[in-house]
């Protein structure tokens, strides 16, 4: 694991304010937990440095509601504990946010996600040793060049969504991002179980 794991590499224009979405941040935490539980969502103990994110997109263009930069280590979260994007330029490497907490550290990678397709409706991404060294070119996986947190990684991603088969996963492994993987999907359901899927142990065949 890199040290500069979990800091945000964007500038960031955060306005601080009160909580956005009330009705939204408790629908994250819904899907949030269990992946938390998972130790999907979570925090490096040693280094006090937490990892994972999830994040909705909002009903305003380019709009999304996403978990605060250094909360992993929280097993509950609540209204406090998210940010909204309201605009992103990967170009610029640029994020601007408002709400209690600055935006993840990974706003630019979710960003570039929901960009790709207006029918994504939101995105998660976790940490896994074991399952980034399993599915590690296995399902769609990034360039291990392409670090996180960059305008490089929101290229990638849209490279991987023209040429692998990441539209149909929905699930991609990031190679240049120690034990990263992101899912999404048409609602917040689909972009947690699609993760969520690949710790649960394969149930037995029939006959």
């Amino acid at each position: 694991m890199t040290l500069d794991e979990g800091y945000i590499k964007y500038d960031i224009d955060w306005t601080p304010g009160p909580a956005p979405d009330i009705k939204a941040a408790c629908e994250l935490d819904r899907w949030r937990r269990p992946l938390h539980a998972a130790g999907l969502i979570g925090e490096y103990a040693d280094l006090g440095i937490g990892y994972g994110n999830i994040s909705t997109r909002c009903s305003a263009p380019g709009e999304f509601l996403i978990s605060g930069t250094q909360t992993g280590h929280l097993a509950e979260t609540d209204e406090r504990h998210y940010a909204l994007v309201t605009a992103v330029d990967i170009d610029a490497n640029k994020v601007s946010c408002r709400g209690p907490v600055k935006a993840s550290s990974e706003a630019m990678t979710h960003a570039a996600i929901y960009a790709l397709d207006d029918r994504i409706a939101a995105v998660v991404h976790v940490h896994s040793k074991s399952l980034w060294e399993t599915f590690m070119n296995v399902l769609p996986t990034s360039d291990a060049r392409v670090p996180y947190g960059t305008p490089e990684m929101a290229r990638e991603l849209a490279r991987l969504l023209a040429r692998t088969d990441f539209n149909k996963t929905g699930v991609a492994v990031m190679a240049g991002h120690d034990e990263g993987l992101i899912s999404f999907g048409p609602s917040l359901e689909a972009a947690a179980e699609r993760m969520l899927s690949l710790v649960r142990p394969a149930e037995p065949e029939s006959g």
